[in-house]
């Protein structure tokens, strides 16, 4: 499969986030053309901080194949990665980090800050952005838009 047909994959579950009245974040973890793991924020649902898409489907990912380390995997996200998710992309060891849409408020690859190019860091993420990138905005631009109504 394509990135562009991951990443429908990634905004399907972010929609599911809308059900949940949740920012619609998706996220997809990816294993030699198999899905690992699916997640959706759900930070106000579970009143958890930390339900982030990424993480939730690190967790999931790690979880299914019983081991943390995630390093032939590509995860892919409908939005720029802040900066705990991205330390949980390093920690996990992940291959490939594939998002759509850029965070310019909180976004920790490229955007606000790079965490995942410190030359300092064990592990080295290849990054590839902007992937249906318009989609994804929208859907996040939608959300708080009618939000604000």
């Amino acid at each position: 499969m394509r990135h562009e047909d991951w990443m429908r994959h990634a905004l399907d579950e972010a929609k599911q986030a809308l059900i949940l009245n949740e920012v619609p974040i998706g996220a997809v973890l990816v294993l030699k053309g198999r899905v690992l793991a699916t997640a959706h924020n759900q930070k106000e649902h579970d009143q958890d901080p930390t339900a982030h898409a990424e993480i939730l489907a690190i967790r999931r990912a790690a979880e299914a194949i019983g081991h943390w380390r995630l390093s032939d995997a590509s995860l892919y996200v409908t939005l720029e990665p802040c900066p705990m998710c991205a330390g949980a992309i390093v920690q996990a060891r992940i291959k490939h980090l594939v998002y759509g849409a850029s965070d310019p408020k909180g976004g920790a690859v490229e955007s606000v800050t790079k965490l995942l190019q410190n030359k300092l860091w064990n592990h080295k993420v290849e990054v590839t952005a902007g992937v249906l990138e318009e989609e994804c905005a929208k859907l996040l631009k939608d959300f708080f838009r009618n939000k604000r109504v």
